[in-house]
């Protein structure tokens, strides 16, 4: 059942990852229309959506006739025909759908999306190779998020360095040029915490950031 503040979302493409997608938001409790041209697909993700519909996502009409145009999130998550997934965002976009997200194969792919206009273009597989290479590459580094090609959110264990230092004897932003946002000890998480919070050594130090600047705070701040 959806929640009071549900979003609608449309998933087309349901293999791995648009699959994903599409449980962990109808598990969230939005409203969401899964869709495939492949019957068996469609029918093992009844279950895990709002709707399940077999259509094939390139035709306008047959996207028409399901309302598509009424959502105010479509998710492109068609797997290795890159065709497909271009045709479709384009029929997206001519039908005036304001947050078009896909998922794009190749860097050739992502080109392409961007000069029809999709809103945002997704590379799961790359990003979560980015993000394991760099957690193995660091005992520091437990995840990351990146918010563009120059800023992310880093989550770094605190070292022996930092034990029993107020944030204010830290002073990140002076010295790195990076916000700790937050603060997570024993489990718990200290959001927005003040100048005199006291960092642990194996506390959770969620800081924002130029990469660059967090890098450098990583090698010379913990």
């Amino acid at each position: 059942m959806a929640k009071r503040n549900s979003k609608q979302f449309a998933v087309i493409g349901l293999g791995r990852f648009g699959g994903s997608v599409c449980k962990e938001l109808y598990r969230l409790g939005h409203e969401v229309l899964a869709l495939d041209i492949d019957n068996e697909k469609v029918s093992e993700y009844v279950p895990f959506s709002t709707h399940a519909v077999q259509a094939d996502s390139i035709d306008e009409r047959a996207l028409k006739s399901l309302g598509i145009g009424n959502f105010e999130h479509v998710v492109v998550a068609i797997g290795d025909n890159i065709q497909a997934s271009i045709l479709t965002t384009l029929v997206l976009k001519d039908m005036d759908i304001q947050n078009v997200c896909v998922k794009a194969q190749n860097l050739y792919h992502q080109k392409v999306l961007e000069k029809i206009g999709a809103d945002q273009i997704v590379h799961p597989e790359y990003d979560m190779g980015i993000r394991i290479a760099q957690n193995m590459a660091s005992e520091k580094i437990i995840d990351h998020i990146d918010l563009s090609d120059e800023y992310s959110i880093v989550e770094l264990l605190a070292t022996s360095k930092v034990h029993n230092k107020t944030l204010i004897e830290l002073d990140v932003r002076a010295t790195f040029g990076v916000t700790i946002l937050a603060i997570k000890p024993d489990g718990n998480i200290n959001v927005s915490p003040m100048p005199d919070d006291v960092v642990k050594k194996g506390d959770i130090i969620i800081v924002i950031g130029h990469k660059n600047d967090v890098k450098r705070f990583e090698d010379e701040g913990l």
